[in-house]
């Protein structure tokens, strides 16, 4: 029983294996998909059919025409050795040609030509030569590979030898190729037309995820379902929850605007009043606070806002980043930087502003030297900020992404803020379909990797 199961055990082993090695080597696109489930059953179908047509009956009709027009050789033979009264055999010539249909010599003094090359592949030269062998049972030499349309066919008799011409067609089912011919070609004029009908039936599947990635990206769309009922279907539910995501992000802005202006009323108030109070050291203190609750006041409502209401537009990020580097050189930071590819790039040109200001300034609140490097290659864009502040530990680069967090050993991203520098930039990294990622930076701080597709 150990044994069955352990067996068991392997079969089932082996079978997972096999199944993950074909998986990995399966196309992974549902058009190129859908094209093997339409043609490997016809393939496979016109295969099984070819060989049994090419073994059964194409065999069995050339074995039985070689069969007699070998019994009429043999016949001929006999006919030559035992009537011998017609000595030149022009009698036996004239019936051959006349009721056999094969034009028959008799060759004096001569012996059979040396075997010639074999076809690699021809069922008419195995079944002729097997039938002479068993019928007429004499040295005998056959020709199927000279003239296309003739086969000759050379016998050793006791007095010469007896050759045969005769037409292929009598020992070669000639006409069964074009059952072949023509199943091959319906087979790929309906495979074009499946093809055809199939990428028609593809194309909306794929304009409603490009219409779902632009949305993801903040770009403007224009889209209506088109194809089959289910995918009608799919794109009308996608057209709804675009609506839907859009009126809750004007609701949620609607509701930011007005506690904006609230508070923002409130914090004007404290203001003046705290201008018109005789200026003490408590009040200096008062006044810092309050302009403190109106930077994270900004920073909250920048979170939570996050810029959706923006189009994406043609961007000159070369123009953007020299921008930010004249900023931080100002601040007395020795900048530098890089840029290779395209500087034209499509995104949301305030939320990109947004996301690199917030990356620069983290990294000249803790570094003395700045590094800004960007590559557009292709569909990606990729910017690096390096520093060469204290860095943040490998275990930390995740949680500092988080909203509200603050470290307190090392590197702090936001001393007098709110702790969401790092977050906003990965919100809008991510709502452009990219990511912000941290690494070692090769200054010796750290590194904020962004990659956007653009």
């Amino acid at each position: 029983m150990e044994k069955l199961r352990h067996a068991l055990t392997r079969i089932l082993e082996i079978y997972d294996t096999a199944a993950r090695w074909v998986g990995s080597r399966m196309p992974k696109g549902l058009y190129a998909r859908a094209l093997i489930i339409i043609i490997a059953p016809i393939v496979i179908l016109q295969s099984v059919i070819a060989y049994t047509f090419m073994e059964r009956h194409w065999q069995m009709v050339t074995m039985r025409l070689s069969s007699a027009v070998t019994a009429d050789i043999a016949a001929l033979i006999d006919v030559y050795e035992t009537y011998p009264q017609d000595e030149d055999a022009s009698e036996l010539t004239r019936i051959a040609g006349q009721r056999l249909g094969l034009d028959v010599e008799i060759l004096r003094d001569t012996e059979l030509p040396p075997p010639g090359p074999k076809p690699f592949f021809s069922i008419l030269d195995a079944a002729l030569s097997s039938e002479i062998g068993r019928q007429v049972a004499r040295p005998f030499w056959i020709d199927t590979v000279g003239r296309s349309n003739l086969i000759e066919i050379r016998v050793k008799l006791s007095d010469g030898i007896m050759r045969i011409v005769a037409r292929r067609s009598q020992a070669y089912a000639s006409n069964s190729h074009i059952f072949l011919l023509w199943m091959t070609g319906s087979s790929l004029v309906l495979m074009g037309i499946a093809v055809i009908f199939l990428r028609n039936q593809i194309k909306p599947i794929l304009k409603l995820a490009e219409a779902a990635e632009s949305f993801g990206k903040g770009r403007e769309i224009e889209f209506r379902p088109r194809g089959a009922r289910e995918v009608r279907q799919a794109g009308r539910a996608f057209i709804e929850m675009k609506r839907r995501i859009e009126r809750a992000i004007d609701q949620r802005t609607t509701m930011l605007n007005g506690v904006s202006h609230d508070l923002r009323t409130i914090l004007t108030r404290f203001k003046l009043s705290l201008a018109l109070l005789a200026r003490t050291e408590e009040i200096t203190d008062l006044e810092r606070d309050v302009d403190e609750m109106s930077r994270m006041l900004e920073g909250y409502l920048a979170f939570a806002r996050g810029d959706a209401g923006e189009q994406a537009a043609a961007t000159d990020l070369r123009t953007l980043l020299s921008e930010l580097k004249s900023d931080a050189e100002r601040q007395g930071h020795a900048t530098n930087l890089a840029f290779e590819g395209d500087p034209i790039v499509v995104v949301r040109p305030d939320a990109l502003r947004r996301l690199m200001f917030n990356l620069v300034s983290n990294a000249a609140r803790h570094g003395d030297r700045i590094a800004i490097s960007a590559r557009h290659e292709g569909r990606w864009l990729t910017v690096h900020v390096d520093d060469d502040g204290p860095g943040v530990p490998a275990d930390k680069r995740e949680e500092v992404f988080k909203p509200f967090v603050r470290l307190d050993e090392a590197r702090n991203q936001d001393e007098s803020g709110s702790g969401l520098g790092l977050a906003i930039a990965r919100d809008i990294a991510r709502s452009h379909g990219g990511d912000v990622s941290l690494e070692d930076s090769p200054l010796g701080g750290l590194r904020a990797r962004v990659r956007i597709p653009a």
